[in-house]
């Protein structure tokens, strides 16, 4: 720690050691009341009130209010519209010019698992040892320092899901991250956020495992690998719960950390992100969720989800998925700028994701392109409407929309302030607040430190 101590003494940087502190939870309460393994220590630090005036206000309810007013006091929305009076004591921005959206929200990130740089012993994200590794866990896996949290943050990106990769049938649970500076997983951790179970359907299980010469090589061998891992759940639920009915007499059944995670999902406690491009494939993993009693969420990637989009609807499953990104193997072939607000007018959840360090930098763009594309198309999307495919939506996924993606009264201040449009390619993100307190600001260098691994390396200068 001895390069950290150096640079915090140096440059004025209290305001991000401060932060850093308190967001990875050093000083936080150590106890979760709610029993978990693995608790978030995340707290955010005190802020003071704050209001931005007179910008373009994108709420991620649909609503899209020009010359508005923005009121964040103790870490929450207090307040937005037009023609609101600034009380007393609150910090004032002048936004004039400028656009103010909810923090960007990436449903479909491998950020800290696949971190940079990109050598053979940081890529954590994928636990390719056989078609189900639901007892592995992304958390244990994230690197805090990974440079690109940061890189993320300057495009407005406040939170993401941090999900295995898709070699497996199940990959394991994802992560919901607050993107704060930390130097533990835990002090980024969504408090209290619902887990996730990674699932993979298509090319990727049986090309794997077909390649080592064991099942699954096709996809019926990858639908049996399904099938089998959901009885061996059920039953393993059933002893379980007859244990706890019976008043917890005589010694528990042995805990099984892998049907433990598939038993959280026929409980409806851990959602099911699964990994989909096919249109028939979703159909068959909707038959699949039928048979065993469970939902799925949200369908990733998802390029054929637009064939299907009324089922989907219907279902209520979220599809996650990009403009621009197909053709790179037989099953995204048929992928179109026009997916997601095929998905949209269909009545469906809609989300705009990355799944690449890069493009998690410039999600309002990927949304600008599919947003274009629908209207020339004659779908007719408007920026309200739009904005929810990379904050309201993405909550809704993750099972977070009743604390963050919209700015509501009483919503966490994850806040954004554009220098422009915020689907436009000139679009920089100038601010950024994460709970209220800043952590992100284009013209400050004390909220544009790097990660700790980046300091003292050759042509980084941070003594400004």
């Amino acid at each position: 720690m001895g390069s950290v101590s150096k640079f915090l003494r140096g440059s004025g940087m209290r305001v991000l050691a401060a932060a850093l502190s308190l967001a990875s939870g050093v000083a936080a309460e150590q106890n979760d009341a709610r029993g978990e393994a693995f608790p978030s220590t995340y707290r955010p630090a005190a802020a003071p009130p704050l209001a931005i005036v007179g910008a373009t206000i994108l709420t991620g309810t649909g609503v899209e209010i020009p010359d508005a007013t923005l009121l964040i006091s103790n870490g929450v929305i207090e307040a937005v519209g037009a023609e609101l009076a600034v009380p007393e004591g609150y910090v004032r921005i002048d936004g004039r010019g400028k656009w103010v959206t909810p923090g960007i929200i990436d449903a479909h990130s491998h950020l800290g698992v696949y971190p940079s740089p990109a050598t053979p012993s940081h890529e954590d994200g994928n636990e390719a040892v056989a078609p189900n590794t639901a007892d592995v866990w992304a958390e244990h896996s994230v690197w805090p320092q990974d440079p690109k949290f940061r890189l993320a943050r300057a495009g407005g990106v406040t939170t993401l899901m941090i999900l295995p990769g898709s070699a497996n049938l199940f990959g394991g649970r994802s992560v919901t991250l607050k993107n704060v500076p930390a130097v533990t997983t835990q002090g980024m951790k969504f408090p209290h956020a619902p887990y996730g179970l990674k699932m993979a359907c298509g090319e990727n299980p049986k090309r794997v495992y077909g390649s080592k010469g064991r099942s699954p090589a096709t996809r019926m061998g990858n639908v049996a690998g399904y099938r089998k891992a959901w009885i061996d759940a059920a039953d393993y639920a059933r002893k379980r719960d007859k244990w706890e009915k019976t008043g917890k007499a005589g010694d528990p059944p042995k805990r099984d950390l892998q049907l433990e995670t598939l038993a959280g999902v026929l409980k409806g406690e851990i959602l099911v992100q699964n990994h989909c491009y096919r249109a028939d494939e979703m159909a068959v993993m909707i038959d699949i969720a039928r048979e065993f009693g469970f939902s799925i969420r949200t369908f990733h990637h998802a390029n054929e989800a637009f064939k299907i989009a009324p089922l989907l609807a219907k279902e209520d499953i979220c599809v996650a998925t990009w403009a621009n990104s197909w053709g790179a193997k037989m099953e995204s072939l048929d992928g179109i700028e026009e997916t997601a607000p095929m998905i949209h007018a269909a009545g469906g959840c809609a989300i705009i994701h990355s799944d690449d360090g890069l493009l998690i930098q410039r999600l309002g763009q990927e949304t600008g392109v599919a947003m274009t594309a629908a209207n020339h198309a004659g779908l007719s999307i408007s920026r309200g409407e739009a904005i929810k495919w990379i904050t309201a939506n993405p909550a809704k996924a993750m099972g977070i929309a009743d604390r963050v993606g919209t700015l509501e009264p009483g919503k966490m201040a994850d806040v954004v302030l554009w220098s422009g449009n915020p689907f436009s390619v000139y679009a920089l993100a100038d601010r950024v607040w994460i709970d209220g307190v800043p952590m992100w600001d284009r013209a400050d260098p004390r909220y544009q430190a790097p990660s700790d691994f980046l300091l003292g390396q050759p042509g980084q200068d941070f003594a400004r």
